[in-house]
């Protein structure tokens, strides 16, 4: 009775032993006597106990890994704390296990050697803005060499990039001198436009004042003109009348009246112009300018 109960507990015991339940995401590496057999994959899997052994169990999942925080130089000799964070995960188990006796280790001291070289090829200024090509770069470098470790390098992102106080201080001041620099900029920029604009304002007004004295010049001459044309067209109606009335019964009488008016007045005004009066020496005169005139009115010769 004792022994079979003892052999039951063996039993049991050898039956627990030989199954191995892997969780999803999870890899166990098994030995037999001392020497690598097989991976164990995710599901339910049997060993033979005491001569199998789980020797080694990871992770499948992506890993975060804090790069400890290390000073690096750049290529002007300028020094930059530098904190970063890697991604990795297990890709072969056999590998990981084997590969490195410690391959979270391996992988960060890599992680910042690699980042001290890339840096020192930069300047300062450059390290802030090629932060990709710097990501990059450390990626490259540690998935080459992680391969043999069994372990995929996903991505690598700086944290934080930190320059002496002296160095901030002259970024800050360099970043003020450019704003105000750009403020100039803008201000006289706006000056400028505005002397444009007040040039452009004057010589727009320039040439409408300019159009509209040209249009006013034009009405005014159009108006002289019209105004002659109506003159002289109310002259020569005059002219027409006068000449009709002149054929009429006594008209040239009425004319040889009327420009003797107009001598008899021309001569009063001429003696008006000095204390001297001037009178016609022979008053015939008066008769020949009269029938001179006449004749002009006739269209005839002068009268002798």
């Amino acid at each position: 009775m004792e022994i079979a109960l003892v052999l039951a507990i063996i039993a049991v015991i050898f039956i627990v032993r030989s199954l191995k339940i892997v969780p999803q995401q999870h890899a166990l590496v098994v030995e037999r006597l001392g020497k690598y057999d097989r991976t164990l994959t995710p599901g339910l899997s049997f060993v033979v106990p005491f001569v199998d052994r789980v020797a080694y169990r990871h992770s499948l999942k992506e890993v975060p890994l804090d790069v400890p925080s290390q000073v690096c130089i750049t290529r002007d000799n300028t020094q930059l704390q530098v904190d970063g964070i890697l991604y990795f995960q297990v890709t072969d188990p056999m590998r990981a296990s084997y590969g490195s006796s410690d391959y979270i280790v391996a992988i960060t001291q890599l992680a910042q050697t690699t980042l001290r070289s890339v840096i020192g090829k930069m300047e300062l200024d450059k390290t802030f803005e090629e932060r990709e090509i710097i990501n990059a770069s450390v990626v490259n470098a540690l998935d080459e060499a992680a391969l043999n470790w069994g372990v995929k390098v996903l991505r690598y992102e700086i944290k934080d990039l930190t320059p002496p106080a002296a160095i901030l201080h002259a970024m800050q001041a360099q970043i003020t001198a450019e704003r105000e620099k750009r403020a100039l900029i803008a201000a006289s920029e706006g000056r400028r436009q505005e002397q444009i604009n007040i040039a452009t304002g004057e010589r727009e007004a320039f040439i409408a004042r300019s159009e509209g004295e040209k249009q006013a010049e034009i009405n005014k001459a159009a108006g002289e003109a019209a105004a002659i044309i109506a003159v002289a067209d109310a002259t020569a109606d005059a002219i027409r009348k006068i000449a009709q009335a002149i054929q009429q019964p006594g008209g040239e009488q009425a004319v040889q009246l009327k420009v003797a008016e107009r001598a008899v007045e021309a001569y009063s005004q001429l003696a008006r112009t000095n204390n001297t009066m001037i009178v016609p020496g022979n008053m015939s005169e008066v008769a020949t300018l009269i029938g001179t005139a006449m004749a002009l009115l006739k269209g005839g010769k002068t009268p002798a």
